[in-house]
């Protein structure tokens, strides 16, 4: 008999934090490829637009707020990466970004 295959991730692909490049992992989180990238923080809030990242890394907190495929007040520790996806910085409620996109 064989031995069994060792597991492991499948192959990396890329998606573009803010128009560059950066490789993930199938499995990942938005906030996993980030920080493998060493991005800590991608969302600035809104008032006094101090920057945030990752917080509780449960979905709770709603620090780690990002845009994907122009998506605004997405949960960047919940939401997995697919191949081509495009993240972005988010500004403040993000709405402005939909706004601006009409």
């Amino acid at each position: 008999m064989n031995p069994p295959e060792p597991a492991g991730p499948g192959p990396a692909f890329t998606v573009t934090f803010d128009g560059r490049p950066v490789q993930a992992l199938p499995g990942q989180t938005v906030a996993a490829v980030l920080w493998t990238a060493g991005v800590t923080s991608w969302r600035s809030t809104r008032g006094q637009g101090r920057p945030r990242g990752v917080f509780c890394g449960i979905g709770v907190c709603f620090d780690c707020l990002v845009t994907v495929n122009g998506r605004p007040n997405q949960r960047a520790c919940l939401v997995p990466v697919r191949p081509g996806d495009a993240i972005g910085t988010q500004d403040g409620t993000g709405h402005e970004e939909v706004r601006d996109a009409d």
